[in-house]
């Protein structure tokens, strides 16, 4: 019998911490599948949208950070960490290139339509063009042209893609995914075992490890 392991990630696209904890995760998921080539590993993205109330048209991103740390000096300090923590991890942060906090909510809905509908390569194409979408070009993910693009650029089709997105007025709520008051990114195996932030890809291997020794046996 194949061993299976689930591991379930809540995260927004706007947090440069799922970005970091996504490409952490790879390396881990890499790590496994090395050491035991007969594993499945399925993996579920739960979108949490952390700032529904970012209007259509989005926020300037500077001015939106200055307040919500309390001073350009903060804001620079924390760019500096995840930009840190943003290489260490394989991954890539521009911020010279975002000018717009987005509103999420359509374009976690175009993850869902394709978790739904397409494979798993098509859903995790479209999670990373979104996520460098952002980080890297600072495109606006609340701009329903942008995200048409990145979906049919991924094989789907733009009428049934339109279909989905409902606007900035419409709040996206994923069942059992939470609003993010727990934290964003959080991961979970097999429904028992969570780590809250972007941990480390050596932590989220060692949690994997863990939860599949610890499974229950099969009866």
């Amino acid at each position: 019998m194949t061993r299976q392991l689930q591991v379930e990630v809540k995260f927004d696209f706007i947090c440069p911490w799922c970005l970091i904890g996504q490409r952490q995760l790879n390396r881990a998921l890499a790590a496994l599948r090395a050491e035991q080539p007969g594993m499945a590993v399925q993996v579920h993205w739960r979108g949490v949208q952390l700032l529904p109330d970012v209007p259509a048209a989005g926020l300037p991103f500077v001015e939106f950070y200055k307040r919500r740390l309390g001073s350009e000096a903060a804001m620079r300090q924390r760019q500096e960490q995840v930009l840190r923590a943003a290489e260490a991890a394989g991954g890539r942060v521009d911020y010279s290139a975002i000018a717009i906090m987005p509103n999420t909510a359509d374009a976690h809905r175009l993850l869902a339509h394709a978790s739904r509908h397409g494979t798993v390569a098509q859903r995790d194409a479209l999670l990373e063009r979104l996520f460098r979408a952002y980080f890297e070009q600072g495109e606006d993910l609340g701009n329903s042209e942008v995200l048409l693009a990145h979906g049919v650029a991924c094989g789907f089709e733009r009428a049934a893609l339109r279909r989905e997105l409902r606007g900035a007025r419409v709040p996206f709520v994923a069942y059992g995914a939470g609003d993010g008051n727990s934290g964003v990114p959080l991961f979970t195996f097999d429904a028992r075992l969570t780590l809250s932030g972007a941990r480390p890809h050596d932590v989220l291997l060692g949690a994997m490890r863990h939860a599949l020794a610890t499974a229950p046996a099969s009866v």
